[in-house]
């Protein structure tokens, strides 16, 4: 079992380069099945969802190859469009293979998503949506099956921005003939790079980031070569690490657009944040002051994937803060761990009241889902003594080498596999 030891109470110094958004690169290499020619893929992080992912790709039938960090992806003999529980299971976005099997082959066999345990995250959303493509849709002993023999352009309406539900859409339109146009759809970066990627082979859309997005059908997509984004999420860990610790970094490769709204709390918080070139630069040489409310909500506004990481800070700000998390009924999962370290949170319902102290100190803790272990990592950067991290498989889903990447900035922090 792999477990982060971490002893607690440096400062942080240094760069750090922010690996590729796997939020992002997960429906774009889903985006992958829908064209039978080489999709080149640059600046791929080693995590273990997107590891996951390539295994669908190449049980479809899909030839994936490395070159250091570039893949080449060749959907030429991609044959098959079902998927097993045994795929499934491990990752939440298996569900992205729906919209691009329906797109490739107009049919598709899938089993529900896993992936981390944060709240039911049901999947209506998304077939409703192919049902009003025409997709005739039967769900029988945990299986999903679909008919898009008759699929056809038409118009989607949300009832929830759903990023997942607004991906398998995109990609089940793109090769549909006529019109898609989906309504109260997610507006995240990573939708926009979708887009980006999706627009370079070949396809025809627009209005990502926007609340409308239109799709008008093509009859095939071509090869494209692609650099994915920054991760935002990553980005924004590291930023409160900054914080919570004391110091200086410098991230590179991070979108000060993407983070706007963490980068407004954190200088409300006392921090200082500049943008240089393509770098953000944050200092922190005090002890932070809490922020008095913060709610997870879709993007543009504070999103629930940094609630743990932020609620860590709070711990230790100076001052009373609530968080209210909107979008995920189990994400205070990280809760219990942070009152071993001597956190003061009283959690009713959906609210956490954090009260901030002095100090935190070292625990054993358990990470309960990715971004909650991500949160307790950076409660042990800051905590007096040791704190020992475990499950640490869920932290390896989302994080490219964390370890050696907070080592880098001067943290003691070490991953020990027993």
């Amino acid at each position: 079992m792999k477990k982060y030891i971490i002893n607690g109470g440096n400062s942080l110094y240094g760069e750090v380069d922010i690996e590729s958004s796997k939020n992002g690169l997960l429906p774009i290499l889903a985006g992958t099945i829908l064209t039978e020619e080489q999709c080149v893929i640059h600046k791929l992080p080693d995590f273990l969802d997107i590891k996951n992912m390539i295994n669908i790709l190449k049980h479809t039938g899909m030839k994936c190859t490395y070159y250091g960090d570039t893949i080449i992806i060749d959907g030429a003999n991609a044959n098959t469009s079902e998927l097993g529980i045994e795929l499934s299971s491990p990752l939440r976005s298996s569900i992205y293979a729906l919209g691009a099997f329906l797109g490739r082959f107009k049919k598709a066999k899938i089993c529900y998503p896993g992936g981390c345990d944060i709240g039911l995250r049901p999947i209506d959303l998304h077939l409703r949506g192919l049902k009003d493509l025409g997709v005739k849709i039967i769900e029988q002993h945990g299986n999903i099956y679909c008919d898009g023999s008759n699929m056809k352009g038409g118009k989607v309406f949300l009832d929830f921005p759903s990023v997942g539900a607004t991906v398998n859409i995109m990609l089940a339109g793109v090769l549909t003939e006529g019109t898609t146009t989906i309504y109260n759809c997610a507006k995240e970066p990573e939708i926009v790079d979708l887009q980006k990627f999706l627009n370079a082979m070949g396809a025809k859309i627009r209005g990502a980031g926007s609340s409308t997005i239109s799709i008008k059908g093509v009859n095939k997509l071509h090869k494209v070569e692609w650099t994915p984004i920054g991760d935002r999420i990553v980005a924004g860990t590291y930023m409160i690490a900054c914080a919570m610790c004391g110091g200086k970094v410098v991230l590179k490769n991070a979108i000060y657009e993407h983070n706007q709204y963490l980068i407004n709390l954190l200088m409300r918080a006392g921090c200082n944040v500049v943008v240089k070139n393509s770098n953000i630069i944050v200092e922190c040489t005090k002890r932070t002051k809490s922020i008095q409310k913060i709610e997870t909500m879709p993007y543009p506004a504070f999103p629930t994937d940094l609630q743990p990481q932020l609620m860590a800070l709070e711990c230790i700000s100076s001052g009373n803060s609530i968080i209210v998390e909107n979008l995920y009924e189990t994400r205070f999962k990280h809760v219990p761990e942070l009152l071993k370290m001597g956190a003061n949170i009283i959690v009713k319902n959906q609210t956490a009241f954090i009260s901030g102290v002095d100090k935190l100190y070292g625990a054993e803790v358990k990470a309960s889902d990715l971004r909650a272990g991500a949160g307790l990592i950076l409660a042990g950067l800051c905590a007096k003594g040791y704190t020992t991290v475990n499950s640490v498989e869920h932290i390896l889903r989302g994080y490219e080498n964390i370890d050696k990447k907070l080592q880098a900035l001067n943290a003691d922090i070490k991953l020990i596999d027993e």
